[in-house]
């Protein structure tokens, strides 16, 4: 960059400026009588002078920040010559202000706003202008924080911003005000410009339900106002936009209804989700909006209001990360704990969770490093994981097993449960390990050691079972597949290899894998995983501290991430969570994440009635013991801002019994930011649509986000009897279980099941799907109740026919129409046929004869029925 010498413009006469200074002050002393004080003024106090002071950028090293702050009129910070440039002050502590004095040299600010903050991180606007013409400003300013930032986005010459001096005023003390995350303006009266129809009332966008809305007139400007019932201090809106959004828009407050002041402007609106710092006052708020971004009105599904003083947030409990309360319903171990202890507790456990898949029960056992005797049978809602960095670092003597007598040996119904991080030894003269699960119980970085021992999958004699994940884990022996259905193997080991197939077995980055062959035996190989991070996990180091390891993204890997070697990644210390207990409120959650912590979830159920919202970048959310989220009154249960690399391990989703509109959200409509180089990733995260009691949900999971990895889920909604259990079409009802919005978006291991319309809906670009796994509803009663249009049902995997590019391997889907057996799905998979969009491996089932799939993809493949109950298709297109 070329500088300027700063010689090359006039200096102002400073001994003129004295000398009338000296004037003034002679002319006051001789117009004032003798003996008669002058009145006394509350004059403000210069905070900023000699503080200290940075900046983003400097034009070179005579023109630093400090020289702004120095009180000599003669120096100056000067930035580089480009959009935006800021220079910061930090006052050192938190300030009340009432005045900012600019002082600037030629080259000023054409347009900048004055900006507070408590943190230096999130700023707040006191002042905007884009009119500014140089010179000496003094600006009277209402706000607060300890630092305060002159924030320039359009320059007045073709030079940088110089400022000789840059003064702020006001008075020190007090402490930082929280913003409360209660809404406001929910449910107040509201009222608006105009409505689009009946359909579209002003009172849709403050009622809580982010399935209604307000819609306006398609015309400009349009307005909706909000009567918050007395006067508040307002400092955070949430504006959550329709597609039909806002590009020019002002929020403005005011006491009266009538004199409006305007607290925030924009001329450049993306819609989406907008959370907006704001610090101003009123008994009514407005948005008030100027420009569409679309050709039709504008359109705000809510409109939340966040004030300061009464609704303050609620307080967040530190973490001790040696002693943590990690709840009633989780056991760690030591080597000390007595064997029989451990034991009891174990058969316990099982005793009453073998059979209580709807029950609210979860628990934890975690074992830290060492050496135990131990036979864990695992039942529903049961995680049993070491506590070591290495699985290795926890060894135990006996059994990590799931069996099925409980349902007569049949394993398709051995769900939600989980084996983590530990390793196992056989006891002497035994070499079989059972592992006899079906969906959401996955077998996650685990060590079955000896070469001479197994791991079996199921029994065929005893039953089936059907569906499973392994990942990052090795088994030094074989692994028998038996009467296992479908299975997903990703980035393990397997010493003796594998043996065995029924549908759709998958192997993707897997070391003994079999060679390919689909369908006989339907074995898919995929030799590497091309991006994927391992899920966190919980450990205590040598020190005795609780941590959370996060594993690096892995590019184009293959076997484990720890065996015989050092696991890429970063450590957390507890200290940095908040510890989710159930029964905190998720306003509680929402002012922890807010404070920077990461979340820790107990075992047990959580219910919430507003979402929690994670908005910053790189936060860990951990469950323990399959910690459930339920949505109740229709609430969303969690938003993901579109930020890098958030990750979500070891959380179950449940919908309430009021319709939510989606159980959770990664990204809000709209979402356009790459994250390729630190994708958001989801990790062992499972939903539920019924089953404890009926469960009402639109859409389960949507991704708006880029870059997304998912990381084995189970989207699951209750259409078949159990005991107690209430089912039916038209009770627990859910449209579709994944919608992916996102490009580049990646699942590995997914399974989606039972909804009424679309399973899922892909209409990204880039996505690729590695094993897919969909059992159609069995309860439409009639072909007419299950029509999309002139189709005869929704297919399992609809890519939508916008998409060029999309890739997937190893997709099964089956049917199972056991209320009315003549119902027929004309396909299993849509897609638009193009090159780009390639399939491999597809198999499409009628279990039992009972129902019919009339072809796999397109008009393609065999139908699939009671005289043909298996049908096969390698490729498409």
């Amino acid at each position: 960059m070329t500088s300027r010498a700063t010689s090359a413009r006039p200096r102002p006469r400073r001994a003129v400026r004295h000398l009338l200074l000296g004037l003034t002050v002679a002319l006051v002393a001789a117009l004032t009588p003798a003996g008669v004080p002058t009145p006394a003024q509350a004059a403000p106090t210069l905070l900023s002078q000699g503080r200290p002071a940075t900046a983003s950028s400097t034009e070179n090293a005579g023109t630093p920040a400090a020289a702004a702050v120095d009180g000599n009129t003669g120096t100056r910070w000067a930035s580089a010559f480009s959009d935006p440039q800021w220079l910061q002050v930090d006052l050192g502590a938190r300030a009340t202000l009432s005045q900012v004095t600019l002082q600037w040299e030629g080259a000023y600010a054409r347009a900048f706003q004055l900006q507070t903050s408590d943190d230096g991180a999130t700023w707040t606007t006191i002042y905007s202008t884009t009119t500014g013409a140089g010179g000496t400003q003094t600006l009277a300013v209402t706000g607060a924080g300890r630092y305060v930032r002159m924030y320039g986005t359009a320059r007045g010459t073709g030079y940088g911003y110089s400022l000789w001096e840059f003064q702020v005023y006001g008075e020190t003390g007090g402490s930082t005000p929280t913003c409360g995350s209660t809404n406001a303006a929910q449910g107040r009266p509201v009222t608006a410009s105009s409505t689009e129809n009946a359909g579209t009332p002003a009172s849709g966008a403050v009622d809580g339900n982010a399935g209604t809305r307000w819609a306006s007139a398609a015309s400009d400007p349009q307005w909706l106002r909000v009567d918050l019932g007395s006067t508040q201090s307002i400092c955070r809106v949430v504006l959550t936009w329709e597609a039909a959004y806002a590009r020019a828009f002002q929020l403005q407050t005011s006491a009266d209804g009538n004199t409006w002041t305007t607290i925030y402007s924009t001329t450049t609106g993306a819609g989406g989700t907008q959370t907006l710092a704001v610090t101003g006052s009123g008994r009514y708020l407005r948005m008030y909006g100027t420009a569409r971004g679309t050709t039709y009105g504008y359109s705000l599904w809510e409109l939340a209001v966040n004030t300061t003083g009464g609704t303050s947030e609620p307080p967040v409990d530190p973490t001790d990360p040696r002693n943590p309360n990690l709840g009633p319903n989780t056991f760690v171990f030591d080597p000390s704990t007595p064997t029989a202890t451990i034991q009891s507790r174990l058969n316990t456990l099982f005793t009453q969770q073998e059979t209580n898949q709807f029950g609210p029960q979860r628990y934890a056992v975690l074992f830290k490093p060492g050496t135990y005797t131990a036979d864990v049978n695992l039942g529903f809602f049961t995680q049993v994981a070491g506590l070591g960095m290495s699985p290795d670092d926890v060894n135990l003597n006996g059994h990590v097993r799931v069996e099925a007598a409980w349902f007569g040996g049949n394993a398709t119904q051995n769900f939600w449960r989980a084996a983590e991080n530990l390793s196992v030894t056989l006891p002497a003269g035994v070499s079989v390990e059972r592992w006899a699960v079906s969906q959401a119980a996955p077998y996650r970085r685990m060590h079955l050691r000896g070469a001479q021992n197994q791991i079996q999958l199921w029994n065929g004699g005893d039953g089936w079972s059907s569906g499973g994940l392994m990942a990052d884990t090795r088994v030094d022996g074989l692994v028998v597949s038996g009467s296992q259905q479908q299975w997903y193997s990703r980035n393990s080991e397997f010493g003796n290899g594998w043996t065995g197939s029924v549908w759709n077995m998958v192997f993707q980055g897997v070391t003994g894998a079999p060679p390919p062959s689909f369908p006989n035996p339907s074995h898919t190989v995929i030799p590497q995983t091309p991006q994927v991070r391992e899920k966190p996990f919980l450990y205590v180091d040598g020190t005795g501290e609780y941590r959370v390891f996060v594993p690096a993204l892995r590019n184009n890997s293959t076997g484990t991430s720890w065996y015989g070697k050092t696991p890429a990644g970063s450590s957390i210390s507890l200290s940095q969570f908040f510890i989710v207990q159930p029964g905190t409120s998720a306003a509680t959650i929402n002012a922890a994440l807010a404070q920077g912590k990461h979340l820790l979830f107990t075992p047990g159920v959580h219910h919430v009635t507003e979402p929690i919202q994670v908005n910053r970048a790189d936060t860990v959310i951990l469950g323990l013991g399959l910690a459930t989220i339920q949505a109740d009154n229709g609430s969303v249960g969690m938003r993901v801002a579109d930020v890098d690399g958030v990750k979500v391990a070891g959380i179950m989703f449940e919908a309430g019994t009021t319709n939510s509109p989606v159980l959770m959200e990664v990204g809000p409509t709209g979402s356009a930011a790459s994250h390729a180089a630190n994708p958001t990733s989801l990790h062992d995260v499972f939903f539920r649509i019924g089953g404890p009691h009926v469960g009402r949900a639109t859409n389960t999971l949507t991704v708006n986000s880029d870059n997304v990895i998912g990381d084995h889920m189970w989207l699951w909604r209750a259409d078949h009897a159990a005991s107690g259990v209430p089912t039916g079409w038209t009770l627990n009802t859910a449209d579709t279980g994944l919608t992916v919005n996102g490009d580049n978006v990646t699942m590995y291991g997914l399974f989606v099941e039972h909804y009424q319309k679309y399973q899922t809906v892909w209409n990204g670009n880039g996505g690729r799907t590695y094993f897919y796994q969909n059992e159609m509803p069995y309860d439409p009663p009639n072909q007419g109740a299950w029509m999309n249009g002139a189709t005869r049902g929704y297919a399992a995997y609809k890519v939508a026919d916008s998409v060029t590019s999309h890739q997937a391997w190893g997709m099964g889907s089956y049917c199972y129409f056991n209320v009315n057996p003549a119902v027929i799905a004309d396909r299993a998979i849509e897609a638009p046929t193009n090159p780009n969009v390639r399939f491999t491996n597809m198999v499409t089932v009628s279990l039992g004869g009972v129902g019919t799939i009339n072809r796999v993809i397109n008009n393609t493949g065999g139908t699939a029925n009671a005289a043909n109950q298996q049908v096969y298709l390698t490729t498409y297109p």
